[in-house]
């Protein structure tokens, strides 16, 4: 079974072409609104193959998609803190679904082991272990699937998740392990290895990753290797990649963006909706974006990834 799954995840690595239009019902939205241009919200229902679910960091649905049924919204419990009173979280939750809202998943803390400046939430790990066991945990007498704290893709990622488990002392059981990556393409296999390995029994969502401040050959190669990788890895059942704005406004390069700075899709932004290559080039604003979230670019040669995810699995 485990060999199995790394055949299928290699075979897919090895057999990547770039610059194809393809469908996968695993693509969500990673929603960023744009104030300035609202009308963007509607592009990302469009397409051959329009996203099927969404998350916007926060535990309430957006006034864009609320009232669509073909993208199912997945709540978040963003942070926390050591004064947090009531399950305010938790009582959304179910208050959405009495409504008769069709909420299968929900996410847990935003990357926790990350700063305030690059959008983690900075939270200990004592404090997400008493918050999830009051607010995340209960969900699960409600059939909801959990999906464990989102840490960024550094060393600090798994330290912060280790200490978190030691701190929920057996109270926390998440489903599902979501995974942030913003390095090359290399890099995040063998970093979504070294997740499979280490929780074997959970599936993975891949809730933010990206290639960025590259050339934009690289950038749309790293995003057409990525799509088919995890479109042909079954442990993998979601994925959203970050680019759901435009290059004007973009913090990862303009490049990584799915918009241009006109409001039109890129390549790369027909591709994840399943369609065909725009030729649309994404430009830069003249304001100089902040430095990119969690950068984790390492240097991994595609050798050594085959190489290391065929130990792990075969030792599985």
């Amino acid at each position: 079974m485990r060999r199995t799954t790394l055949f299928s995840a290699t075979a897919a690595l090895l057999t990547t072409t770039t610059a194809q239009s393809s469908s996968s019902s695993k693509r969500g939205l990673c929603y960023v609104p744009s104030k300035d241009h609202p009308a963007d919200d509607q592009i990302w229902t469009t397409g051959p193959s329009p996203p099927t679910w969404y998350y916007n960091y926060k535990s309430e649905p957006s006034s864009a998609y609320a009232n669509n049924p073909h993208m199912q919204f997945v709540p978040m419990l963003w942070g926390a803190k050591d004064s947090d009173k009531g399950t305010p979280f938790l009582d959304s939750v179910k208050k959405q679904i009495a409504g008769g809202a069709n909420i299968s998943y929900v996410l847990g803390f935003n990357e926790p082991d990350g700063g305030h400046s690059t959008g983690g939430s900075n939270l200990l790990a004592t404090t997400a272990a008493t918050r999830w066991k009051a607010e995340i945990e209960p969900l699960k007498q409600l059939g909801i699937k959990l999906g464990a704290p989102s840490v960024t893709g550094g060393e600090s990622g798994w330290q912060w998740l280790d200490n978190f488990y030691e701190a929920c002392g057996g109270g926390c059981n998440p489903d599902f392990v979501p995974v942030h990556w913003y390095g090359n393409f290399e890099g995040m296999m063998s970093h979504i290895g070294h997740v499979t390995a280490k929780w074997p029994d959970m599936t993975v969502w891949v809730t933010e990753y990206g290639y960025p401040h590259q050339e934009l050959g690289d950038t749309q190669s790293f995003y057409n290797m990525s799509a088919r990788s995890f479109d042909g890895w079954p442990n993998i059942t979601h994925y959203s990649y970050f680019g759901a704005f435009r290059s004007s406004v973009s913090n990862v390069g303009p490049n990584a963006a799915m918009l241009t700075e006109k409001g039109e899709l890129t390549d790369i932004g027909s591709w994840y909706l399943g369609g065909l290559a725009t030729n649309n080039i994404p430009k830069a604003s003249s304001t100089p974006s902040r430095s990119s979230p969690n950068l984790a670019a390492a240097a991994f040669p595609l050798s050594c990834y085959v190489f290391a995810a065929a130990l792990w699995f075969y030792l599985l």
